[in-house]
Parts: structure tokens; C-alpha cells; sequence
């Protein structure tokens, strides 16, 4: 019975499709309206539906500390309640009464709120000057005059202020006295700051009435208030600002005891609105939206079926076969997964989805305070459900290789095809003589000129692709999948083109919805919609007037334009119902992308994401998208020469195919004129669309990777012999390749971070001997210039040949081969760069450890001192304190204060423009390539041998002597021989300690693997063996490795297999004969450290501030993790490079809303000596240990409560500076 209702259903089916006037039809058309309509209503109803969103709050005081952590995401709370009874106040001497920051940190005053009683000797003269944790800037004055406030943040006295940022209150000083007056008369203070505006400033005694300080602040404005004190005129003690003064929150911070707190309490409604998940409603919505467009295209596709025509095939026939371009291009496809480059953002991206499982929500880690990343972005869940079962680097990169291996199946199988590439077979003499000898048609079996066209046209496809899809697309940001999305797209258009059916343009729009919402970028899909949009809606209006399929009157070519409006008689039903239920289902499949954005998120929260990242930036308006090209053509890795050369090949390809068409009406010889007009359409569009993206990074260049292959081809198809047949123009085409590689190897062949270890030229554009490849490129496009000037004279004297030279077959293989040389010349890099590094640490053998179990890459390589402190080595005799000096003589010029107190690193040099950089016009400040701990100061107490000096990398100074010759006065030739110290010989078969360490300052000599010199001043390690008597016979002498950062303190290092094997004995030598203030040094005592894995010194469960660069790097390095609004305090902080750290620094500022905006307000960082294995000149990063300001504080208990709220529902707009 199954079976028999089974066949009657099909048989009842097949009858529907029999009449365009049969009763089923209607029913299906029906259905796909509705079903689309329907669709598009609960897809669009989505952003409005309301959430489950956490209410987070913090109360104070809590049972389990008196001080608590609490850094909020936001910096902000929405609003802040405080209440202190002056009970307390009265009872503190002096002290923090409450403050959101820690008094100790540099900033407490100017970003949170600071409520202190100054004690008598801490407030006299207080006027003069500034509480500790207070500031002096223009932001906390006061105008004691009676005038209203001039500007943000100013106090008036005179309880009239009004303007902006103003802050009323009576005038205090002018009633009781001046603070400088109460001070004098020997009583405490109570000073309350909010982000450097002085809200009281009051001696205790005056208050002597007041039962409670409370303060109110929210983002229309704060008062503070003495409850119950009054001025001697009555008016109470109350102050407003007008403005927006939400003090930062990192958590609660008191010198009061728990006895004495009495009533006190905090309470601050923390901004969670991104911590939601969809309501019942919601879900409900969001799977009836799916169902129901499914629905809707499958009766769009029972309508397409009513033309009459069977199904077209999905895939091409024999798409399974391999040919020789397949192999390399697959084959290099997964040799480049395994040792070639990841991107830039691959750090970022993967710390993001590791955390989003914690948060809640896809958050910004570094950025932006913490908002989701909606409406872009949706690849960032997948890898987010990827993390969940390991995070190694090989398989977070696996949907980058699905993407890259798909994009060559597409063009090779579909794309190749559709623009006539594989079918179109060129005429000539040649063949006409076939045609007359074998018959219209007919071709000699083998045919070689046919096939070595297609061939080319692969292989230039294929090399083409791969140039510019293997600098780009092998990390985790979503250009791969963006690439895969256009070309899907454009052939989805094309499929619904040829096919006449409405089906594939449905699904292009699906397609390019979801490449949109994939990122930015994906707005090139649009390209493809726009150059299909006619041919397609003539389809439309075809199917919808009734003429389809053979006999129905429809218009014989899509691409001329022409309907026949005459098959419209006996098609039941009308016309717009028909329109109507052929556009429903693609618009339904253009909405559908709307439950995945707004899944979990509403669309005021998008709004304020959108409006943040707007407003901290970067936001690069469409005409600068210049900015994006000069940064292509800089020296630096985001204008690295493999980056440059698919982008500039595809333009090259772009003007050649246009030049080509326009000579040959319209239409390139051998391909499909609609195809390949489209395809040259949609590139330039495309270029015109990236214009519109907020930021303008050279990495958005891989969404051109599939585009860049198809146009390659079609290169291959007009250059060809039926395309240019001039042979002068064939040799200008060559030059044009030759000039392009010229361009391109002007670049340097530089990779993001790790991935340019051991790489050949990563600093420089390629050369030999001196000479740079570039000038050899531009001498092979001078010579080819000439070669056209001497074949276009010669033209006219030549007759016409019926038969070809060889080199016209070969037309197109200047760009395929350049192509190849390029692809060659980047996977050689790489695997030179695997077998040179080897046994240090490379992204190949990253790579393969992680394949084999092992994926913690980077920090299984990176080695830790673990007892800095305890490994100085001894003299041989005489004090510790005069090791550095061996007798006067030997000393000349070098003292113990001979350090500069400014040790900031000089600048590297930075390029605007690349990723994650901050526009050249921001008034960001924090930006700095100095280690914490590292640039000078002086010290609270003299050292070891009198040194004021703050050691770095916690050197002990009182077991640490310094010597430098820093002066500033008139300075002499200076120089140092210091005594010979103890190498023990079993320290040195400790394979623990493998390099020897002298910790110094200042501009130093030095020599890189390259042989480049580093002027300085000359300091070396002599090595030599004691004798019997005590004597030490000098064995050698070691110019230590530096690698950079001058002034700074920094670990010069002697790897020990660079030591003879019998020297026992080491001592400093320095020679500074350079008079110029610049040139100067300061050395410690060398030291033998012991060193550990950095795995194993910060180990996998505490949590770690990993900087954007280094996340892929450190995949077993938890980073700290944020829920509900508040951010875990992290322990530790992984910096790249210093050029690294530099663009790091900026991006995760105060100003950008990104985590180093708190930890620098919770905690001390110090760096810590480290060391990359097998490769000790390389400046890997830096590790560094945060240490709480207030190590007693515990992390804060936040309650949560979950309430609907809907698409509307608005909280204060976070806070920006």
C-alpha cells in the first residue's frame, strides 16, 4: 500500500507539471508566496523579538573579602548607588574610605571614583598639591570665583553652573575657609574625586553633622552629597555634574575594617546587555522562519520544474576527475596548511571564540568594550563550536582549507566551463582546412591547438588562484569563506541565466546574505547580484507572463532583452500573484541571514554596537580607501611581496581582458560573451563596493582569491591566438608581467609574527649579491619593450603567415609562468624557512608537533627565567659589590648612578594602514615599545654598591652592583674590565641552563645573523680557564647578542655551545669612546639562569591577557575569561614583538575600550627574562607577570537576573571617549 500511494503521488505530481493551467500549480504557487512571505516576516521579526538578557549588579561589602575584583567589560557600570555612614570617615586617621580603582594606581583618580580621608601631614599646604592618587589636570579644578564652569568636568562654586559637564554646589570655600586654611588648623581632609572632578574637598571637622556620604551617577549625571552637613548658611553639602561622569569600576577598595563599615554599601547595575540568548518566542520564530523558506524554494523549484525541461545536473559530469593542474593545485593547497603562513587576525579571532563559550556571546576580546560582534561575524561561532574540542592551530584552520580546496572545485568544474574555456574551440586557417577535408565541424582526433588553449587557461586559473589565495586565506578570518561565497554566488546567477529557472538566483541571494554577514567584505557578493540582475529579472518576468519551456513563447535570448508577451493567454491566476510568488522565496532566502545575527542579540544591542565601533574607530570613510592600496605598496608585511602580486596580477588581468573586448566588439574570442562580460563586471564592481568597508587592511584583499583565478583565465583566453593576434601586443604583455613581478619584488617577502621565522628577505626585498630581483624583472620589461617596438616597425614588412610561430600558441604563458615562479617562490620560502629553523621553533614544525598531539606551539619553545635573581654568577675574589671593577685602573668613567632614568626604547619603525593599526590622527598616547619594568627609574633605596637605579626582570638590588657611564655633564672616554667571575662547570652541563645572561642598558654593539652591524658602544665577554695559581688564561672573546630595543634594560645573551668547553671563567669588558650623550651603557653581572617552558611557568589554568597577535601562538594558554558584564583579573600578559606589541598597545588601549583600559588599574606588570630555544637573537615577545595592586581583593560575586527584553529595549549608551 506504501509503495502504490507512493507511485500515485509521483504520478499525481507528474501530472501537475503536464498544464501551466492545472489546479496543483495554483496550489504550489500559493504555497511559495505565502511560505516566502511568511518566511520574511519571522525572519525580519527576529530583531525585534525580545531575549532572555542578564541583569547583572554588584553589591558591597561581600561576606567573602572586604575588597573585591571586579573590572568591568565597559569600563562603566549603567548606575552607581554609594553610601558611606561619616561615622567611618570620622573613625579613619587616613586612608581610602571607598574607591572603585586602587588608590595605588597611576590613574585612580582620573578614571574611577576616590573617596579618601588625607591625614594632617599628607594635607598640609593642600592647596599646592595633589593627594596620592589624585590629579592636578584641568579636569579636577575648582573655580572659586562664582563663575559658571567653563568646559567638562570644571567645578563652580557658585551653584549656577548649567552648561555641559558643569558641576554646581555652594561655596564651601568661601563659608568655612579654604581647604588650605582647614589644613593649616591641623585636621583631616575628606577629598572625593570622580574622573578628576573634586566633587568635596572638606576637612572632616566640618562635618562633624553629616550622617552618610552618598553618591548617585548614572549617565545623565552624579551628585554627591553629605547627608545631614550643612554650610553655615543652611545650603547642604551637595554636589552635581551634569555630564556624563560614570566612574570606571574594577572593583570595591577600602582601608576600612569590616567593623567600622556600619551601613556602608555599593551597588552598581553592570552593562550586560549582550549576555542574552533567545526566548521561547524567539526560537520559535527563528525555526518557523527556516521551515518555512525551505518551503518556499522547494515550490520554487516545483514552479522552475513547469518549463517542460528535466533537471539539470548539480554537478558537472565527470567533476570527480583529476587532472595534472588539480593535483598541484590541491596538493599545494595542503602542503601550505601545514607549513605556510597564518594570518594576522588568527590570534584574535581564535581567543574570541574560545571565550565566547564563557561569556555568553561573540564579544570584541580586545576592543570596543566588550560588544558583540554582530551583525558580523558568523563564522566566529563555527570556530567557537570547533575550540570546544581542541584548540591546536591545524584544526581551528580547517575550514580555510575546506574553503581553498571548494574554491578550486568551483572554477575548475563550474567557473572554467561557464565562461567557455573547456568547450570553445579556436578557429583558424588551420582548422578551416580540417573543416574542409573532415566535414563541417569535425576536428583531426587530437587536436593540439584546442587543447593547449584549455590547458593554459587551467594552469593560469590554477597558479593564478593559488598566488593570490596563499599569502591571504590560510588563517581563521572569513575571507576564504567570502571568496568561496562570491564565486558560489556568480555561479548561482549564472546557473539561473542559463537554465532559465529561479532556483539558483534564490539560492545566490542566500548565498550572498551569508557572505555579508560573514564580514564587511562580503559585500562584493553584491557584485554578483547587481551584473546578473537583468538577465534574471527578464527571466522573471518571462516565467511570471507564462512563457517558459519550448512552445510557450519565450524570449529567445536572455540576453537581448526580448519578451514575447503572447503565451500569456489561458495561464490562470493573475499576473502579480505570479510576480509575487516568484520573488517571495529569494527574498525569504535574502532575510533568512537575520536569525543567525540576531539569534541572540537585539537590534538596540546591535545599534549600540554598531554606534561604539563607529565612534572609538577605526572608521575609514570611502574615499580614503586609498589608504588600503598605499599600505599594499609599503615595506612591511601588510605590503609584502606575495601579498602584492595576485591583487595587482587580477588588475592587470582586469584591464587586459577590458582592452580586449572593447577591440573585439564586445566579446572575447573562444568564451561565452555573457560569462565573461559579467565576471569583469563583477570584479571591477566589487573594487568599487570595498570602498564602503569601515576599515581599509590589506588582508580584506583575500575575498578576491577565487575572482582573481576565474579572471586569470579569461587572461588566458584573450591573450591567446585568436584574442591578440598582433605579435607586438603579445610582447607587450610580457612586459606588463615582467613590470608587475618588478613591483612586486620591491617588496619584501615579509609574514605576519611567527610565520616569517627563518624566512629568506622577511626585512627586505629580495636580492643576490647586492642586486635586488625587482631590477632584474624591470631589465626583462625593458627588453620585452623593445622586442614590441621592433616587431610593431617590423609588422608591415611582414607577410602574413597562415600558419603560427610556436611563441603565438604560447601567448598567455608569461602570466602563468610568473604565476608559478611566485607560487614556487613562496612555498620554497617557507620550507627553506622549516628545514633552516629547525630545531627552532617554525610554523611547519608548530604544525606537525600539533598533528602529532603536541599543540601548545609557541610555548613549548619560549623559556622562562625561573630564579633570575639567584643566578649571578660570583667573582672569584673579593665582594659581590666590586665584581664589576677589578682594581681603579680598570674602571674609567663607569660609576653606579651611570644610568639614565629615562630608558625608553626607541621606536621601530611602523607602517600606517595595517592590521589592527590605529589611524595616524588619533590622539592615542599609551602606545609604547618599552617592557614593563624596563625604562628607568629610580629606585627607593640605593643598591648593592650604591646604585639608584630600578632594576628590571626582578634583579634583587641588594644583590645586584651597576656600573654605567651615563653622565650629564661633560663626558669622557670611558671604559670597564670587571673581575673574573666563577663559569662551575657543572652548572654548564645543566641542560637547564643553556645560555649565559648580562643584563645592560644603553646603545651596545652588536652583529645579527645577517651580518648588519648595530652601532654602539663595544661590550664582550671574555671567556678563559683558571689556572692552579689563580691565574684565569684568556680563551676568547664573545660579542653577546642583543636583540634590540636600546635604550632599554635588555638580556644580552652567550648561548654556552658559543663558549669553549674549558672555560671556568667570565668576565665584562666595555670600551665607550663615543662622547655624544646618546652613546653610553650600564651592565649587571653576568648569570647563568635556569629556564623553563613558558607552558610550564604559567601553566594552563591561570588566566592570561594574550595579545592579539600571539593567541594561535599559545593555544593552551587559557585566556581570562568575562561573563555578565565583568572580566576575570588575569595573571599573566603573552605581548608579541615590539613592533607587534606596539599596534597591541594601541589597539587594546583606554581609548579603544579594550582590556589594558583596567589592567594597568589592577595590577603591576613585570617582565620576565625570556628566551626563544634554538634561536636566542630573535625577539619572540615579552611574558609578563601582573601583580595586584591589593592582593587581598577576591573576585567580586555578581548576581544575575534574567528578564525578557525586546528589540527596542535601550540601557545607557556606553561610555567613549
Amino acid at each position: 500500500m506504501v509503495d502504490a500511494g507512493r507511485f500515485r503521488d509521483r504520478l499525481w505530481l507528474a501530472s501537475c507539471f503536464v498544464r501551466a493551467d492545472s489546479p496543483a500549480l495554483s496550489r504550489i504557487r500559493l504555497i511559495a508566496l505565502l511560505s516566502g512571505l511568511f518566511g520574511v516576516l519571522l525572519a525580519v521579526a527576529v530583531p525585534l523579538l525580545p531575549v532572555r538578557q542578564d541583569r547583572a549588579t554588584l553589591d558591597w561589602p561581600q561576606p567573602q573579602s572586604l575588597e573585591v575584583q571586579a573590572p568591568l567589560v565597559a569600563y562603566v557600570p549603567l548606575g552607581v548607588d554609594i553610601s558611606v555612614p561619616c561615622t567611618a570617615i570620622r573613625d579613619l586617621p587616613a586612608g581610602t574610605v571607598i574607591a572603585t580603582v586602587p588608590a595605588q594606581a597611576d590613574q585612580a583618580a582620573a578614571k574611577g571614583l576616590v573617596a579618601k580621608v588625607i591625614g594632617t601631614n599628607s594635607a598640609t599646604g593642600g592647596e599646592t598639591g595633589s593627594a596620592p592618587g589624585e590629579s592636578n589636570g584641568s579636569g579636577g579644578t575648582a573655580n572659586r570665583s562664582g563663575t559658571a564652569g567653563n568646559g567638562p568636568g570644571t567645578a563652580t562654586n557658585s551653584g549656577n553652573g548649567n552648561g555641559p559637564g558643569t558641576v554646581s554646589g555652594p561655596n564651601s570655600a568661601n563659608e568655612a575657609g579654604t581647604t588650605g586654611d582647614s589644613s593649616a588648623a591641623g585636621g583631616p581632609t575628606l577629598s572625593v574625586i570622580v574622573r578628576d572632578i573634586p566633587l568635596f574637598r572638606v576637612p572632616v571637622a566640618e562635618i562633624a553633622e553629616c550622617t552618610a556620604l552618598t553618591v548617585h551617577s548614572t549617565a545623565t549625571g552624579t551628585t554627591a552629597e553629605l547627608v545631614g552637613a550643612r554650610h553655615r548658611d543652611g545650603t547642604p553639602y551637595r554636589t552635581t555634574v551634569t555630564s556624563d561622569a560614570r566612574p570606571q569600576i574594577v572593583g570595591v577598595f577600602t582601608d576600612l575594617d569590616r567593623a567600622r563599615l556600619g551601613s556602608a554599601h555599593l551597588h552598581a547595575d553592570i552593562d550586560s546587555r549582550f549576555s542574552s540568548s533567545p526566548s521561547a518566542i524567539k526560537l520559535v520564530a527563528i525555526v518557523g522562519a527556516v521551515l518555512l523558506t525551505l518551503i518556499a524554494l522547494i515550490a520554487l523549484h516545483l514552479l522552475d520544474t513547469t518549463d517542460g525541461r528535466r533537471d539539470r545536473r548539480v554537478l558537472p559530469s565527470r567533476w570527480w576527475r583529476l587532472t595534472w593542474a588539480d593535483g598541484v593545485a590541491l596538493g599545494t593547497l595542503v602542503l601550505w596548511y601545514v607549513i605556510g603562513a597564518n594570518t594576522s587576525d588568527d590570534g584574535y579571532i581564535l581567543t574570541m571564540a574560545r571565550v565566547s563559550r564563557h561569556a555568553g556571546y561573540m564579544a570584541n576580546y580586545y576592543r570596543w568594550f566588550g560588544v558583540a560582534e554582530a551583525p558580523f561575524g558568523w563564522p566566529y561561532e563555527v570556530l567557537a563550536w570547533m575550540a570546544r574540542l581542541t584548540d591546536a592551530g591545524p584544526w581551528m584552520r580547517l575550514p580555510a582549507l575546506l574553503a581553498g580546496v571548494l574554491c578550486w572545485l568551483v572554477i575548475s568544474r563550474e567557473v572554467l566551463p561557464r565562461l567557455g574555456c573547456r568547450v570553445r574551440r579556436i578557429r583558424d586557417a588551420h582548422d578551416a582546412r580540417q573543416e574542409q577535408i573532415l566535414g563541417p565541424g569535425q576536428r583531426q582526433p587530437g587536436h593540439p591547438d584546442a587543447l593547449r588553449i584549455s590547458g593554459v587557461a587551467r594552469w593560469t586559473a590554477a597558479l593564478v588562484f593559488l598566488a593570490a589565495w596563499l599569502p591571504y586565506d590560510n588563517g581563521l578570518r572569513p575571507e576564504p569563506l567570502i571568496a568561496l561565497g562570491a564565486l558560489l554566488t556568480w555561479c548561482s546567477v549564472e546557473r539561473a541565466i542559463a537554465t532559465r529557472r529561479l532556483l539558483p538566483a534564490a539560492l545566490a541571494v542566500l548565498i550572498a546574505a551569508f557572505s555579508l554577514a560573514a564580514g564587511p567584505t562580503g559585500l562584493i557578493c553584491l557584485a554578483a547580484l547587481i551584473a546578473g540582475s537583468r538577465p534574471v529579472l527578464q527571466v522573471l518576468i518571462a516565467r511570471a507572463l507564462g512563457a517558459t519551456g519550448p512552445g510557450g513563447g519565450a524570449a529567445r535570448d536572455t540576453e537581448t532583452g526580448v519578451v514575447s508577451r503572447t503565451a500569456t493567454s489561458g495561464v490562470a491566476g493573475s499576473v502579480w500573484l505570479r510576480f509575487a510568488a516568484l520573488l517571495a522565496p529569494g527574498l525569504a532566502a535574502g532575510t533568512l541571514v537575520l536569525v543567525v545575527v540576531f539569534a541572540d542579540q537585539t537590534l538596540a544591542s546591535v545599534l549600540e554596537a554598531t554606534r561604539v565601533r563607529k565612534l572609538v574607530g577605526p572608521d575609514v570613510a570611502w574615499f580614503d580607501e586609498r589608504t588600503r592600496w598605499d599600505s599594499l605598496l609599503m615595506l612591511s608585511p601588510d605590503g609584502g611581496l606575495a601579498r602584492r602580486f595576485g591583487i595587482l596580477g587580477m588588475l592587470l588581468c582586469l584591464g587586459v581582458c577590458v582592452l580586449v573586448m572593447l577591440r573585439k566588439n564586445g566579446r572575447i574570442p573562444g568564451t561565452s560573451r555573457g560569462p565573461s562580460a559579467r565576471v569583469l563586471g563583477i570584479v571591477f564592481m566589487s573594487l568599487l563596493l570595498m570602498m564602503f568597508t569601515p576599515t581599509k587592511w590589506t588582508h580584506h584583499f583575500g575575498v578576491y582569491a577565487g575572482l582573481a583565478g576565474s579572471l586569470a583565465a579569461l587572461t588566458a583566453m584573450a591573450v591567446g591566438s585568436n584574442g591578440i593576434r598582433a605579435p607586438y601586443l603579445r610582447s607587450l604583455f610580457a612586459a606588463a608581467v615582467c613590470f608587475l613581478l618588478a613591483i612586486t619584488f620591491t617588496g619584501s617577502n615579509g609574514w605576519w609574527y611567527v610565520s616569517s621565522y627563518g624566512v629568506p628577505w622577511w626585512d627586505k626585498p629580495p636580492m643576490i649579491a647586492g642586486k635586488g630581483f625587482s631590477t632584474a624583472f624591470l631589465g626583462l620589461a625593458v627588453v620585452c619593450l623593445l622586442v614590441a617596438a621592433w616587431r610593431y616597425y617590423r609588422q608591415p614588412y611582414v607577410a602574413a603567415r597562415p600558419v603560427r610561430w610556436r611563441f603565438d600558441r604560447f601567448a598567455v604563458e608569461p602570466l602563468t609562468i610568473a604565476a608559478a615562479f611566485m607560487v614556487l617562490f613562496e612555498v620554497a620560502s617557507f620550507g627553506k624557512a622549516a628545514v633552516t629553523q629547525y630545531p627552532a621553533y617554525s610554523i611547519a614544525k608548530s604544525n606537525v608537533r600539533a598533528l602529532t598531539g603536541r599543540p601548545c606551539a609557541l610555548a613549548d619553545e619560549v623559556l622562562v627565567e625561573t630564579d633570575t635573581a639567584d643566578s649571578l654568577l660570583q667573582p672569584y675574589s673579593g665582594a659581590a659589590k666590586d665584581g664589576l671593577a677589578a682594581t681603579p685602573e680598570d674602571n674609567v668613567g663607569f660609576t653606579p648612578d651611570g644610568v639614565a632614568d629615562d630608558l625608553t626604547a626607541d621606536p621601530d619603525e611602523t607602517v600606517a594602514g595595517g592590521a589592527n593599526s590605529i589611524n595616524a590622527n588619533s590622539k592615542n598616547k599609551t602606545t609604547r615599545t618599552t617592557a614593563a619594568g624596563t625604562g628607568g627609574g629610580t629606585a627607593t633605596a640605593p643598591g648593592l654598591n650604591g646604585s639608584a637605579a630600578l632594576l628590571p626582570f626582578g634583579l634583587d638590588p641588594a644583590r645586584t652592583p651597576v656600573l654605567g657611564n651615563y653622565t650629564t655633564g661633560d663626558k669622557q672616554p670611558a671604559k670597564l674590565t670587571s673581575q673574573w667571575y666563577r663559569l662551575d662547570p657543572a652548572a654548564r652541563q645543566d641542560a637547564d641552563r643553556p645560555v649565559l645572561v648580562v643584563t645592560a642598558a644603553g646603545r651596545i654593539k652588536s652583529i645579527n645573523k645577517d651580518g648588519v652591524v648595530s652601532y654602539g658602544q663595544d661590550l664582550r665577554l671574555d671567556f678563559g680557564h683558571r689556572n692552579a695559581d689563580g691565574s684565569v688564561a684568556p680563551l676568547t672573546s664573545v660579542l653577546p647578542l642583543d636583540i634590540g630595543g636600546a635604550p632599554s634594560w635588555r638580556n644580552l645573551r652567550v648561548p654556552l655551545d658559543r663558549v669553549p668547553a674549558n672555560a671556568d671563567a667570565v668576565r665584562l669588558v666595555a670600551v665607550a669612546n663615543d662622547l655624544t650623550a646618546r652613546q653610553w651603557l650600564a651592565v649587571t653581572p653576568p648569570r647563568l639562569p635556569r629556564l623553563a617552558t613558558l607552558d610550564a611557568v604559567v601553566g594552563r589554568t591561570d588566566p592570561v591577557l594574550a595579545d592579539w597577535h600571539v593567541g594561535l601562538a599559545f593555544p593552551c594558554q587559557r585566556p581570562f575569561d568575562h561573563a555578565d558584564g565583568v572580566a576575570e583579573a588575569p595573571r599573566w600578559r603573552i605581548l608579541p614583538d615590539r613592533v607587534g606589541s606596539d599596534a597591541a598597545n594601541a589597539w587594546q588601549d583606554d581609548i579603544g575600550g579594550g582590556p589594558l583600559g583596567w589592567t594597568g588599574l589592577l595590577s603591576k606588570p613585570t617582565t620576565l627574562s625570556t628566551y626563544l630555544n634554538h634561536n636566542w637573537d630573535r625577539d619572540w615577545g615579552e611574558l609578563e607577570r601582573f601583580t595586584p595592586y591589593r592582593p587581598d581583593a577576591r573576585p567580586a560575586t555578581i548576581d544575575v537576573t534574567v528578564r525578557d527584553r525586546g528589540g527596542f529595549g535601550k540601557d545607557a549608551p556606553i561610555k567613549t571617549r
